[in-house]
């Protein structure tokens, strides 16, 4: 294990650090990038936290091998055996930061990366390997390496707690608030991502995310797994990326936390290039692009996924999106994932026709409609789907679910969410915590589901026809009791004359509701 540096008082710093301190450690890093866009720094540190993670897992399986009679330290088998990557000298982290005083630096990091691909065939073409580039301050370089190296990793030493793991995910997501709106390419917040996880409960079985970014909807599969007393064994996974960036993330973020995940040889777009051709999932967790409307939809017109519509060509991508996932799910699977607002009633280009055939079929088992402002790299209201193959539920057993055919549930949790900062706000474990268990209590038919006035309702599908399809959940779960209507409007100051003036005025009497009226414009978006 490489030891902290020298402190200027004469004493060592304990590289046993506390949890809570990823904001400091990024904080620390972040000034290190001097003028450095953070697209391109990311690359730098995430790189150096992978390098550090799998030295500091090699030093602990070197110390067992250590103490074992008559077995060789340098041995590969003797790693590769417990599913420990092998790390050649030249790549451990004991040497690097020897060097990292050293003007040549960037060219050793990018010689331990090389080494490591060499020596193990599943991260070929996936680490970083740019460090000895002349635009890289090497200073700044040398100082995020001895910043990573006050970080114990193994995970006996912090109660057990996945330290380096979490300093990844937390500088994952600190990178995409830097880099705006393309850091959504990579990163979908966590709370959002646990939401969606705590409502699917994923016990058990195949976990599928066609567009799966840095993989956060794996490492956080798991995590609900191993919280509530199963074996990570007990899931697989698959993924596929269409960014090359992006996916060589997604494998460094899997590999750091030892997730065993299938996502295919190469980056590939899902639509066009699918490596999955014959999956078919348990869970589908995902966040596809919001409303892409480049994404080649005219070259897969007559496609077999787009058994409920053809999705529109050149409009977005929303609807063959939905297809996709429920291509791929098994026929008692479940699916949940995040859509732009306009998902919920959009009627242009066949959308709407698409709709009310997945609402036909009986697929929509739950809308959740979200506050604003949840995702560092857009302003775009936002809702969660979740889709059930089978709502009677006769196959599952690890779930206890009730038959709920004919009816959908709407959630309206728009009022929930605290600021963090001025401009993003976040779900706590209560607030998912209340969504979450309101969707259980509902498809489980226990006793305490109610309808709440404001916030949740179960309706039958009929109901959803003659609201011409529309999934829109404040329509259908009304006002809560405590929330008195607004005041009428008052048009008077705009000295408005003639028949505008009437037209503003019959608006009025008929809504009753001014607000109301912008909050359905909010919906659509």
């Amino acid at each position: 294990m490489a030891r902290g540096r020298p402190r200027k008082d004469g004493g060592e710093k304990s590289n046993k650090t506390k949890l809570g301190f990823e904001a400091t450690l990024f904080a620390a890093a972040d000034k290190l990038r001097s003028n450095m866009d953070a697209a391109e720094y990311k690359h730098v540190v995430l790189g150096l936290i992978f390098l550090k993670f799998i030295s500091d897992r090699f030093e602990r399986q070197r110390a067992k091998v250590l103490e074992t009679p008559h077995a060789d330290p340098e041995d590969r088998d003797e790693y590769l055996a417990d599913n420990v990557f092998w790390v050649p000298k030249e790549a451990r982290w004991a040497h690097v930061q020897a060097n990292a005083p050293q003007p040549q630096i960037g060219q050793i990091v990018d010689d331990a990366m090389y080494a490591i691909e060499r020596e193990n065939a599943s991260l070929k073409d996936v680490l970083p390997k740019n460090y000895a580039r002349a635009d890289l301050n090497k200073t700044s370089l040398a100082g995020v390496i001895n910043l990573l190296a006050d970080i114990d990793t193994l995970p006996e030493a912090n109660g057990g707690q996945d330290v380096l793991g979490r300093v990844y995910e937390y500088f994952l997501g600190r990178f995409a608030a830097a880099e705006g709106k393309s850091g959504g390419q990579f990163y979908t917040p966590a709370c959002v991502v646990n939401v969606l996880v705590e409502m699917l409960q994923p016990f058990k079985g195949r976990v599928y995310d066609p567009c799966c970014g840095s993989g956060g909807m794996f490492v956080q599969s798991e995590r609900f797994v191993e919280a509530h007393g199963g074996r990570l064994g007990d899931i697989s996974i698959y993924g596929q990326e269409s960014n090359p960036t992006t996916w060589r993330l997604a494998k460094m973020n899997l590999a750091i936390r030892g997730i065993d995940a299938n996502l295919g040889a190469r980056n590939a777009d899902s639509f066009h290039d699918d490596l999955f051709p014959d999956l078919k999932a348990d869970f589908v967790l995902a966040n596809p692009p919001f409303n892409d409307s480049d994404w080649g939809g005219e070259r897969r017109r007559n496609d077999l996924r787009w058994k409920y519509g053809p999705p529109p060509p050149t409009s977005n991508a929303n609807y063959a999106w939905i297809q996709h996932f429920i291509h791929h799910l098994a026929p008692h699977g479940l699916a949940g994932f995040v859509m732009a607002n306009g998902s919920m009633s959009a009627s242009q280009s066949g959308e709407g026709e698409i709709r009310r055939a997945l609402i036909e079929a009986d697929l929509i088992d739950c809308m959740v409609a979200l506050p604003n402002q949840l995702f560092y790299t857009t302003q775009i209201p936002v809702c969660l789907w979740f889709l059930a193959r089978d709502k009677s539920n006769g196959i599952l057993k690890d779930l206890k679910l009730r038959d709920r055919r004919g009816e959908t549930l709407f959630i309206d949790a728009r009022q929930l969410g605290q600021m963090e900062g001025r401009v993003l706000r976040v779900f706590n474990e209560s607030d998912i915590g209340k969504v979450a268990e309101t969707y259980h209590a509902w498809r489980e038919g226990r006793d305490d589901y109610r309808d709440q006035a404001g916030f949740c309702r179960s309706v039958p599908n009929q109901e959803i026809a003659d609201s011409s399809f529309v999934l829109t959940p404040s329509r259908y779960v009304g006002t809560a009791q405590n929330e008195q209507p607004s005041e009428p409007f008052d048009f008077s100051f705009m000295n408005l004359k003639g028949d505008l003036t009437r037209q503003f005025a019959e608006a009025e009497r008929l809504s009753g509701d001014i607000l109301r009226q912008l909050e359905r414009l909010n919906d659509n978006a």
